[in-house]
Parts: structure tokens; sequence; C-alpha cells
């Protein structure tokens, strides 16, 4: 698939924000509390990251990354706290609110769909909604996990020496053993996520499998 432009990404993210935003529109009280496919995170604690996710710019981030000491899952805890309002209904206006921002550490911006689409299903999937996403997007997002190593937030390890097929959209990379699926839970796969491999099939899913335990 052909590289998205920077705008084309921010148009695509911008979506998602949306689209998660109406989904979660009228959720009770005790969906808002179910357990994320994120460990040890709520639905509301997703969203809350995400809130706080959006706000963060270059400078932010270098500065949040000194605050905690290079910590990333610190830094992720202290944006929870700081985002989570009490009513889930306020975090998710604060969500509405940072729909069309902009802002992005200093990485690929890829790395924005990859958050999107990734924190969408972690959300969804529990909760048995069903996301709908863009192929172009889903292309671009697979393309930086598939190059980019676990340490930086790829997952090019994880798929090293297989042969990756998305079923659902024109993309595949790698030769070896073959893993297919549909590009959303092959996204949901190379990001760590082990429900995504749930749903892969081929020659390759032991040495996916295997690699979430490494």
């Amino acid at each position: 698939m052909t590289k998205l432009k920077t705008a084309e990404v921010w148009a695509i993210v911008h979506a998602e924000r949306r689209a998660l935003v109406r989904d979660l529109a009228d959720l009770t009280a005790e969906q808002w509390e179910t357990r994320s496919l994120c460990p040890d995170w709520t639905v509301h604690d997703v969203v809350a990251h995400l809130v706080d996710s959006a706000k963060v710019g270059r400078l932010d981030f270098i500065r949040r990354m000194i605050t905690s000491r290079f910590d990333f899952d610190r830094d992720n805890a202290n944006g929870v706290a700081r985002e989570r309002r009490d009513r889930p209904e306020d975090t998710l206006a604060a969500l509405a609110a940072t729909v069309e921002l902009t802002r992005t550490p200093p990485a690929d911006p890829a790395t924005r769909l990859v958050e999107a689409f990734g924190h969408g299903e972690d959300i969804r999937r529990p909760l048995g909604l069903t996301g709908s996403y863009p192929a172009t997007g889903i292309g671009a997002a697979l393309n930086y996990l598939a190059r980019t190593g676990v340490a930086v937030g790829g997952g090019k390890e994880r798929v090293s020496g297989l042969r990756i097929q998305a079923t659902d959209l024109d993309w595949s990379t790698g030769s070896g053993p073959d893993l297919r699926g549909r590009g959303i839970d092959l996204l949901l796969a190379l990001s760590g996520r082990p429900a995504g491999a749930a749903e892969l099939s081929g020659a390759g899913l032991e040495t996916l499998t295997a690699s979430f335990s490494a």
C-alpha cells in the first residue's frame, strides 16, 4: 500500500475518535467498568488514556518522559489518573473535545493509527461492539508494526520469518510459514494483544503465539 501523507493519517484518526465517541454514548455504568483488552484498565481507563494521549505534543512528551524517568507505564498511569473524571460521561465529553487535535510525540505518524485502532478494539471487543476501519489506515498501521521493533511499540520480532497476509485488504509482507487474518486482527496481534491472535490462522500462528510469552 502507498504510504499515507500526514494529513491523511490525521483525517483517519479524527474520524476514528468521532466514531468511538458515538459508540460509547449510551453505555451503562456497568459497561464503563468492563475490563478492557489492556491489562489492569477498564473501558473508562482506556478512554481517559486516549484523552491524555491526544493532548501530548513533542515538548510535552519529552518533559513527561523526564518526569517519569522514561518509564512509559508510569507515565501512562499518571495520564489516566489525570484525565479520568468521576463520571464516565464527562471523560467521554473530554475525548469528544480532543477530536480535531493533531498533537503527537516525536514519532512516525502511523503510531497515531495504531493507537486509534488498537485502543478502539481494546474497548469495543469486551463490550461486544464492532468497529469499522479503513483499509488504507489499517495497511499503514501494519506497515509500521511489521518494520518496527517491539521495544519501541512495534511488532517486528513477533513476525520475523513469517509470511503475513491480510484476508480483507491488499496487504502482505515477509516470507516463511504463513499467518493469515483480517487486518485489524493482525494489527492487534503485532502490537502484542493475544485477542488478535485468537482470530488468525496458518502455520506461523504457533510462532506468533509463543512470542507473547517470550
